[in-house]
């Protein structure tokens, strides 16, 4: 559920242009062509709504797609980490060795309880009931979700059921392979080039990534419509949403990695 790269990161630039509707986040549809009757869901990583990150890439993604984009606070106001956790412990690029430290050890162990506090069979009952809500009393027909880390692998799950009618994985948390398999939406991943997808038994590594690339591995491999994976080199795990954007390469992934979303929004959403 966590690893030593969910504390690594950087704090994006700019202020949130939303607000808070209770415990979530919301910002509306912007730009001359809004679809009131669609709506975004994003699900968030382990630092959750207390990180502006998050807030700044919803904002981004209402301007540009037209539709409303709702964050819950799906750890009822207490995520795993806390923003003052967020450090540079782990490589923020690919080629980059992790190094391990007496600090970096001493946070994963704090957090562990608050993890299992936070697991998905008690976070996911969470975003249903959300979801279902914020149907119902705002009258959205199609509602699609972006997960990054965490919610990544929320994402995941969520595309299994009839909650969502279309999803972004942005270098999700650990799965089972047979989760993947079960997704029935139209899904679109974001995957770092020195990306593990963790699994209980056999992590997916860089060289089985690019045979997803090019379409050769059965792990993605499910029926419906296309799956696409971008190959976003020179990452690490966490640039979607926490990148370093000093970093060429990073920067060029992240920006890619919002372009991407917005195409597979617009065109499945």
């Amino acid at each position: 559920m966590s690893c030593p790269d969910c504390y690594k990161g950087f704090v994006l630039p700019g202020e949130p242009k939303g607000s808070m509707v209770g415990p979530d986040y919301f910002t509306p549809a912007r730009g001359d062509s809004t679809q009131p009757t669609k709506a975004i869901v994003l699900l968030t990583d382990i630092f959750g709504l207390a990180l502006s990150n998050p807030r700044i890439v919803a904002d981004h993604l209402a301007e540009h797609i037209g539709v409303d984009v709702w964050i819950p606070d799906f750890f009822n106001g207490k995520p795993p980490l806390k923003v003052e956790d967020l450090e540079p412990y782990s490589p923020d690029r690919a080629g980059v060795k992790m190094k391990w430290t007496g600090a970096l050890i001493f946070k994963v162990l704090l957090a562990l309880p608050r993890l299992i506090a936070n697991r998905p069979s008690v976070v996911d009952p969470r975003v249903h009931a959300f979801i279902k809500k914020v149907r119902s009393e705002k009258g959205y027909e199609r509602i699609g979700a972006v997960g990054y880390c965490f919610g990544g692998a929320m994402a995941v799950r969520l595309g299994s059921t009839e909650s969502v009618n279309t999803i972004v994985i942005a270098h999700p948390a650990s799965l089972k392979p047979a989760q993947v398999r079960a997704i029935k939406v139209p899904a679109s991943w974001l995957l770092a080039e020195a990306l593990r997808i963790r699994t209980r038994k056999n992590p997916i590594t860089l060289s089985t990534e690019f045979k997803i690339w090019n379409g050769k591995s059965s792990f993605l491999a499910h029926p419906g419509s296309p799956h696409p994976v971008r190959p976003c080199a020179g990452t690490a795990h966490g640039f979607a949403v926490r990148p370093n954007l000093q970093v060429p390469e990073v920067k060029a992934g992240y920006e890619g990695g919002l372009e991407q979303t917005i195409a597979w929004f617009k065109k499945t959403l």
